[in-house]
């Protein structure tokens, strides 16, 4: 049977900021999942199908972070940095989950940083759950560029060449990134209404270029050398790790992280690219749903 679901919205302050949170409360909670966008720099609009776990007696909460969506921005950008972003979700979870039984979901850029405020914050933690998540910039855009290779050869070559030259505006090369999403990213046609904000989000705001670069593949931002490999052995809370089957940050980078965390669950959605929370709803809330009630022993 289906719970009944109350949501709500608003602004919470952390660090002086004002960041825009959904909260997704059932009837009756076995415990809260709080849900960490990607990008860096996107919204929480294209998480929006987690709230579906709210049926099943989960709390869902999701928030924009740190100049992006609707919450404000810093205005020093030398802030702009995982260090910054692992407080800001301390204090989220202090200011609408505390004493909460928590699950801690990341995807993309989402699940590094839940990755590394599991580092420092694990205690606080019931389980982790990472989906096309990553620990290392720089294996992710290694295995980028093996997907680029294989993409049709006027794809690959635009690619390459205007990338050499940084003309990252250039016709030819939207088109082929466009490409690369469309089998990389999200496997769907029209994309959902959702993700196209989030889209939209990054785009028009500072932090996505700022910490990231271009586009998904081109990382020149700040976080490009960033790794935490040889640190996430000493994860030690139950975690799932999902990837989708052509997800851009590949099924390579999934078992990297797998194979450090001790007791890990890898779990490979196929048919999936990078946001399979969309291209399989059902399979892949029914994945953490079950992870969670595992965990709980339920």
């Amino acid at each position: 049977m289906e719970i009944a679901v109350k949501r709500k919205d608003g602004y919470v302050r952390v660090n002086g900021l004002g960041l825009f949170y959904e909260d997704f409360i059932p009837e009756f909670k076995k415990a809260t999942i709080l849900c960490l966008h990607g990008g860096p720099g996107a919204s929480h609009d294209y998480l929006l199908p987690l709230a579906d776990l709210a049926k099943y007696g989960y709390r869902v909460v999701m928030y924009d972070q740190f100049g992006c969506g609707r919450s404000d921005e810093l205005e020093d950008k030398t802030k702009f940095t995982f260090d910054y972003a692992v407080e800001e979700v301390e204090g989220v979870r202090k200011k609408l989950c505390s004493g909460d039984r928590l699950f801690l979901m990341g995807s993309s850029y989402g699940g590094a940083l839940a990755l590394s405020y599991s580092l420092k914050y694990q205690q606080n933690l019931t389980g982790l759950i990472v989906s096309g998540g990553l620990a290392s910039s720089q294996l992710t855009v290694k295995e980028m560029n093996r997907l680029i290779d294989n993409l049709p050869s006027w794809a690959s070559s635009a690619i390459k060449k205007f990338g050499a030259l940084g003309e990252y505006a250039n016709p030819e090369y939207l088109k082929a990134v466009q490409e690369f999403y469309s089998r990389h990213l999200i496997r769907i046609n029209p994309v959902p209404k959702e993700v196209q904000l989030s889209l939209e989000y990054a785009d028009k705001r500072n932090v996505y270029r700022t910490m990231n670069g271009p586009n998904e593949f081109t990382i020149t931002g700040t976080i490009r050398d960033w790794d935490i490999t040889d640190q996430i052995h000493k994860i030690t809370v139950p975690t799932l790790i999902t990837v989708g089957e052509y997800d851009e940050v590949t099924e390579v980078v999934a078992r990297e992280i797998h194979n450090r965390i001790r007791g890990s669950i890898l779990k490979v959605l196929p048919g999936c690219s990078h946001l399979s929370m969309w291209e399989d709803r059902e399979g892949y809330i029914n994945t953490l749903k079950d992870f969670m009630n595992d965990r709980l022993q339920i």
